[in-house]
């Protein structure tokens, strides 16, 4: 194994912009469906995996949603989060942000309480068995309005406990974060840390936007940051992360090769850039596979892997104690 590699897969490592709903591989897709009684368009896994494939991020979105469809029961969304902890601890993730789309499924007409049941007892399930600690962000669906936003807030009321940050994703096109300002005022009113998905397809006036308005302590993607140097400076300063994503961006083609990623130039302007995996089971790779294409195409040297490691322990979402006990394991790991 390359030195850098074998660095990689050692480091205990943060995924802070993890769908769960993209963590759903062929085979469970298949064995969930079947467990259901659902009737999947696909005849085959091997058909099924052939079709992730996408032109574009609603290319993507079309073929994710309709995956969705067979998750009915609480059940099911346990065994989509216990499989996707299973692989986070193969890649050496100790601590993991899960972001969930419950309008997805309530549009569906499955109960919220089912969809943040399953996922809430398999990271609970995951803390204790596997050691991984874990924050949960429930995400509006852009292409939804913020009217429906609202109706999904207000049903997350008596999980407030369980749920550390509301975040915006799906489409980003054609829906600026203007339109959800109220709806994240009112989950800061009651209490939510805000993210948001911008920069991906948008524009930099969407990340300023999701700054500005939408309040956001995270940016999600962010790659057209780099297009304006006074938003670079203003992530800088007020240390504001974003969550890359390089595989995705890859298979999206927000970047037509990997060489093109902008990791390294976000370090390179003091911005606190992170590597993560976003829908892994549709894009090719899980958290490690997103550090090794980026390292392996960008030439990333071990000082800068650690940094990128560092970065997303001190984007997390957690107390400040166990920021310095993650990266004391991460010193220790490194030996720096």
């Amino acid at each position: 194994m390359d030195t850098l590699h074998r660095l990689i897969s050692q480091l205990p490592k943060a995924e802070l912009h993890l769908h769960i709903e993209g963590t759903f591989e062929p085979e469970l897709m298949f064995a969930i469906a079947q467990r259901n009684g659902v009737t999947l368009n696909y005849g085959s896994v091997e058909e099924l995996r052939a079709a992730y494939n996408f032109g574009n991020l609603q290319d993507f979105l079309n073929l994710y949603y309709a995956g969705t469809s067979v998750l009915l029961f609480e059940q099911d969304f346990y065994d989509l989060t216990w499989a996707y902890l299973n692989k986070a601890k193969e890649n050496n993730i100790v601590h993991t942000e899960v972001m969930f789309d419950p309008q997805a499924h309530t549009e569906r007409g499955v109960p919220f309480a089912a969809v943040i049941g399953g996922i809430y007892r398999a990271l609970c399930d995951g803390f204790e068995k596997l050691g991984i600690s874990f924050r949960l962000i429930l995400s509006f669906l852009r292409h939804l309005g913020a009217e429906k936003g609202f109706r999904t807030l207000e049903e997350a009321i008596p999980y407030k406990g369980w749920i550390t940050a509301v975040g915006l994703d799906s489409t980003e096109r054609d829906y600026p974060p203007e339109l959800f300002t109220e709806l994240f005022d009112a989950a800061r009113e009651m209490g939510f840390v805000t993210v948001a998905h911008a920069g991906e397809e948008g524009p930099p006036e969407y990340i300023w936007g999701a700054l500005d308005l939408l309040k956001a302590a995270r940016i999600d993607h962010g790659n057209s940051a780099m297009e304006d140097p006074d938003l670079l400076d203003v992530l800088r300063i007020y240390e504001i992360p974003l969550t890359t994503c390089p595989l995705s961006n890859l298979k999206l083609h927000v970047i037509q090769r990997m060489e093109d990623h902008p990791v390294r130039r976000m370090l390179d302007a003091g911005v606190r850039a992170t590597i993560n995996s976003d829908d892994p089971a549709y894009f090719g790779g899980y958290l490690n596979d997103n550090f090794i294409a980026v390292a392996d195409a960008l030439s990333l040297t071990s000082d800068e892997i650690i940094q990128l490691v560092n970065n997303a322990f001190e984007a997390a979402f957690v107390t400040d104690g166990e920021k310095r006990k993650f990266l004391q394991l991460v010193r220790e790991q490194s030996g720096k």
